[in-house]
């Protein structure tokens, strides 16, 4: 099967050049990974990334950013932005969260949608890479609060596929929708062996 890719529709927030797109696409390719599955045509969306089990999700994740010439932005603790880092994460999207502030992490993510036009957010409901029985609704939080659906990204280590997969619009009953999600996910993308 050959090296497609889907097409980026015109409201997706993009970035990156000719360079980062073939240093994407080659990467993914060197790595034998494939993408399946489209992208919607929203300014704003939260990316749910599971089943989420791997430091390779990361990776895997910046390389199809990086081959799309997509601009998606994730959550990290601001002590991480560091020289020389700093700029590097800051490139690649990343919004440094102050854990210690009054403010929830939830709402400062608000603000951020809030003051950029464009804006899809990569989040990992699990909170962790370890198995959990719950996942945290954060994700469902932020996309209801701004009027943007969620659309599922997963990877399948077994066949080396990333997924676009399917969307939610959140109904407000966030550990509900979270249940609804993580059944789906389990149903379709965790080996139950």
């Amino acid at each position: 099967m050959g090296f497609t890719l889907p097409s980026v529709p015109d409201n997706a927030p993009t970035g990156g050049n000719g360079f980062t797109r073939w240093l994407g696409r080659t990467s993914l390719r060197l790595l034998g990974w494939r993408i399946e599955g489209t992208l919607p045509d929203y300014r704003q969306l939260v990316l749910c990334g599971a089943p989420h089990t791997s430091n390779w999700d990361f990776i895997l994740s910046i390389f199809t950013v990086l081959a799309l010439g997509l601009r998606f932005s994730y959550v990290m603790k601001k002590e991480a932005f560091f020289w020389p880092m700093k700029g590097l994460f800051l490139k690649l999207g990343g919004i440094p969260l102050d854990r210690s502030s009054t403010t929830d992490v939830v709402e400062q993510i608000i603000r951020w949608y809030r003051s950029h036009d464009k804006v899809w957010l990569a989040i990992t409901p699990e909170g962790t890479r370890s198995k959990v029985d719950k996942w945290k609704t954060g994700f469902l939080r932020i996309a209801y609060d701004v009027g943007a659906p969620v659309k599922l990204v997963s990877w399948d280590y077994s066949k080396k596929i990333l997924y676009l997969d399917k969307m939610w619009q959140p109904t407000g009953d966030h550990v509900a929708d979270a249940e609804m999600i993580r059944d789906y996910v389990q149903a379709r993308f965790v080996d139950k062996s």
